[in-house]
């Protein structure tokens, strides 16, 4: 993350209509609110929960913009509207790439859609509404402090992740909103950001809606980007002291059946040194799709220890939620 040096954190306030050239209450009509329920039995069940909430954006008519991980498995889902109507939902699409998912409304949705921005555009200093379900009241006014990679532990890397500020502090799957009233991207999680004198602000990481552009229609209509998966190793990873370290497994995953173990430190994929998150996970990308084998080396014990790790297409482990006619 890019220093905040130069960077003065305003205090969280609600979104003036009078600081912005677009019609506020109307985009923020486009917000409504997600509820899901995941069986017991899923495989993100003991990570994600088996109840979860978050945002959503009406994009077109009946169809609904959120991150991912609000519906992964889901076999309900409730789509809460301004009025306080409840409308149930289907999944429609969910793309591990981008962590973006669509949900098909399965009935009326008495909400406009807002229209898809560039987000390209959205550069440091803009000034923008982090939009949450139920208006200015559950919305902040924020700026954008900083675009740069991001590398999620469960095997995520955005090439130009956006960071605004202040945070939201429920952030899942609310609207970025830029200054002409479009849609800049959606929100994924909070990260904790330290200045040139350690002390501490929270951001929001956005993922920008340029990305969701060349997949939509393919989202649309088979509810995946016509891409070959990518090999899927099944462990979280992170950085510490400026190394790659193995901090858990998903038991029955490729790294859990290959050998790997909490506490390793990662330290080459196929012969190539590792350098940093960002990059082990490219290294592994770059072999080829899903069920490839990846060699790979840890440090363990005071020793190099090389194995092969039989990849996966991650969806393959997901349960396939209950589609409603």
């Amino acid at each position: 993350m890019a220093s905040l040096s130069g960077w003065q954190i305003a205090p969280s306030r609600q979104p003036d209509p009078a600081d912005y050239a677009f019609d506020l209450e109307g985009a923020l009509a486009s917000i409504v609110a997600l509820r899901t329920i995941v069986p017991d039995d899923a495989f993100t069940a003991e990570t994600l929960g088996t109840e979860r909430a978050g945002h959503g954006v009406v994009i077109r008519d009946g169809i609904v913009l959120t991150i991912g991980y609000v519906i992964t498995e889901a076999d309900e889902i409730w789509i809460s509207l301004a009025d306080g109507s409840v409308v149930a939902a289907t999944p429609l699409g969910y793309d591990q790439a981008t962590g973006f998912g669509l949900v098909q409304a399965l009935g009326a949705l008495d909400a406009p859609a807002l229209p898809l921005g560039s987000s390209s555009a959205a550069l440091p200093g803009m000034r923008v509404v982090v939009g949450g379900a139920g208006g200015r009241k559950r919305s902040l006014a924020a700026r954008i402090v900083a675009r740069q990679e991001f590398a999620g532990y469960w095997e995520y890397v955005l090439d130009e992740a956006i960071f605004t500020a202040p945070a939201h502090p429920f952030w899942g799957g609310a609207a970025l909103i830029g200054p002409e009233g479009n849609l800049l991207g959606i929100g994924s999680l909070q990260v904790e950001q330290k200045n040139e004198r350690g002390e501490s602000a929270n951001l929001n990481m956005i993922v920008p809606i340029d990305i969701l552009k060349p997949i939509l229609p393919d989202l649309l209509a088979t509810g995946r980007a016509q891409r070959p998966p990518r090999p899927w190793l099944g462990l979280f990873a992170t950085e510490i002291d400026e190394k790659v370290v193995a901090a858990g497994l998903y038991g029955g995953g490729p790294s859990d059946e290959a050998g790997v173990k909490p506490g390793d430190i990662l330290i080459s994929v196929a012969g190539k040194a590792i350098g940093g998150l960002a990059d082990f996970f490219r290294k592994v990308w770059a072999l080829g799709p899903a069920g490839v084998a990846v060699p790979v080396a840890v440090y363990r014990d005071g020793k190099a220890v090389e194995m092969l790790i039989a990849s996966a297409d991650r969806d393959a482990f997901l349960r396939k939620p209950k589609m409603h006619s």
